[in-house]
């Protein structure tokens, strides 16, 4: 029987290397998007999270330190993202377009918040929405809200209006009886909270 000469298993190049542990990150916190955003942080274990990714779960320590650090990693991700969005100076029909738009390609974000609001205790989560309401009060003053209008109420409508498509599915159904994700709801949701919008402004402007 002819013997089969193995040959030595060559070491990854420094790039490869890269590359791997890139990818395994990545893996790995969409997958924990996928488990938190369905179970909440409690409820999500660290084995699901890992074969779901399809790595080693000793790999979330490794890279995030644990759940806790691959749960904050999340959370800063998706501040990093809404940086790139919320850009001063856009009409409020459209800055609230462009939340809405990625909540309805991938509602497991707002899912995930939804669970934070239900479960976390407000003194462990960040205070960022002063500034925004700050935003609404100078839009406000600017004619884009009528004034009988209070902003940090317009600003709490605002936030159910955008995830109500990614946490209240079944209401949706019922209430078009079309499915959330279906281009036919998208397309128009989006077009009505755009009117809806435009009614809140001192002088509503006309809509098309």
């Amino acid at each position: 029987m002819k013997e089969t000469t193995r040959r030595p298993r060559r070491a990854p190049e420094p790039g490869e290397r890269k590359l791997d542990a890139e990818r395994s990150r990545r893996l790995l916190l969409d997958a924990a998007l996928d488990e938190f955003s369905a179970k909440g942080y409690a409820g999500a274990r660290v084995q699901d999270i890992a074969d779901r990714a399809g790595v080693n779960k000793q790999l979330i320590n490794y890279y995030f330190g644990g759940k806790e650090g691959l749960y904050n990693e999340l959370g800063r991700r998706w501040l990093e993202e809404e940086a790139e969005f919320n850009a001063a100076g856009l009409p409020l029909e459209e800055l609230v377009m462009r939340y809405l738009r990625p909540t309805m390609d991938d509602p497991r974000s707002s899912r995930l918040q939804a669970w934070r609001s239900l479960t976390e205790d407000p003194a462990d989560i960040p205070d960022l929405d002063r500034e925004d309401l700050s935003d609404l009060e100078r839009r406000q003053q600017a004619g884009e809200l009528a004034e009988e209008l209070d902003p940090a109420t317009v600003m709490l409508v605002l936030h159910a209006a955008v995830s109500a498509p990614a946490v209240m599915g079944l209401t949706v159904r019922r209430i078009f009886g079309v499915d959330p994700e279906s281009p036919e709801f998208k397309e128009r949701y989006a077009e009505q909270l755009r009117r809806i919008i435009r009614r809140l402004a001192a002088d509503p402007a006309p809509g098309p």
